[in-house]
């Protein structure tokens, strides 16, 4: 079994591993100044192939944090992806430190605007166009704020996405590394994308929350922006934030000034490069 640690600055992973698949994709998706020899780490992972007679009939991947198992086992080419979930698993579950909300994070100018949404909202696909076209990746999953402020940390990782916007994103992007595919997971066929080279060498940069935008992909509709009152995005961003209520005070006035310091709309849409002239126009040019 091989250890790799990796720097996912604001986090660490001890990843202990004994499949192929996941180090080459490890390899592939990462850039090499993200692995270091150190033996410190946040959190200790581990991901092994199942028993003995599933390594020959059906092979199977487990995950396992220190010796919590919290997903069921998973077939052999799923393993990477059970890594990427694994980790926000991790994250989501146990830290405390900062606000986190279920969003992507993106920033222009070092002005960042979030977008949380639910799966099948088009967000990873929207992601990742802007992420290729000018706009820096601080998250595709996860936004960690800091308490009491509208500062949002980077926490750089590979874009999951999903179905239909596997193809696009290799027409969009063909030189960009992708990971192997993973089939017929709970999400669907599922690949991961790795970020542009800007991403990865600012990860430790943080930004400043000026935006909320819900998106939500309708292939027959023509770009629809409605603005939200303050109290539809605060409910709205509280719903989607992991650990708001254990954080209780803390959870509650970050939120709140959050979505004070913001501009938030609900936007449908048909075409991404629409979104973005909008985000540009509308919100980054005005704020």
């Amino acid at each position: 079994m091989s250890e790799l640690l990796l720097d996912t600055s604001p986090f660490s992973f001890a990843i202990y591993n004994s499949i192929e698949l996941v180090e080459a994709n490890l390899r592939e998706i990462y850039p090499d100044f993200m692995f270091r020899n150190s033996s410190n780490s946040d959190y200790f992972l581990r991901i092994e192939n199942g028993s003995f007679f599933r390594r020959i009939y059906k092979p199977q991947a487990r995950f396992y944090c220190d010796q919590r198992e919290p997903f069921l086992p998973m077939t052999i080419d799923k393993a990477f992806a059970m890594l990427e979930w694994g980790m926000n698993w991790v994250v989501a579950s146990h830290e405390m430190q900062h606000v986190i909300v279920h969003a992507g994070v993106l920033a222009k100018d070092d002005k960042a605007i979030l977008f949380p949404a639910p799966p099948g909202s088009g967000k990873s696909t929207l992601t990742s166009w802007l992420a290729f076209n000018g706009w820096r990746l601080l998250s595709d999953e996860m936004a960690l704020i800091q308490p009491n402020t509208n500062i949002v940390l980077p926490f750089v990782r590979p874009i999951c996405l999903k179905e239909g916007s596997i193809p696009l994103a290799k027409s969009w992007f063909p030189e960009a590394k992708f990971s192997t595919i993973a089939k017929d997971t709970h999400k669907g066929n599922v690949i991961h994308l790795a970020p542009p080279s800007e991403s990865w060498e600012k990860r430790l940069k943080p930004a400043k929350i000026i935006g909320i935008v819900y998106p939500n992909y309708m292939p027959s509709t023509v770009c629809d922006i409605a603005e939200l009152t303050f109290q539809e995005s605060f409910s709205e961003l509280a719903k989607n934030a992991f650990n708001y209520g254990m954080l209780g005070k803390t959870g509650f006035e970050t939120i709140i000034k959050v979505v004070q310091s913001s501009k938030s709309f609900e936007v449908f849409h048909n075409d991404v490069s629409e979104v973005q002239a909008f985000l540009e126009q509308d919100i980054i040019a005005k704020m």
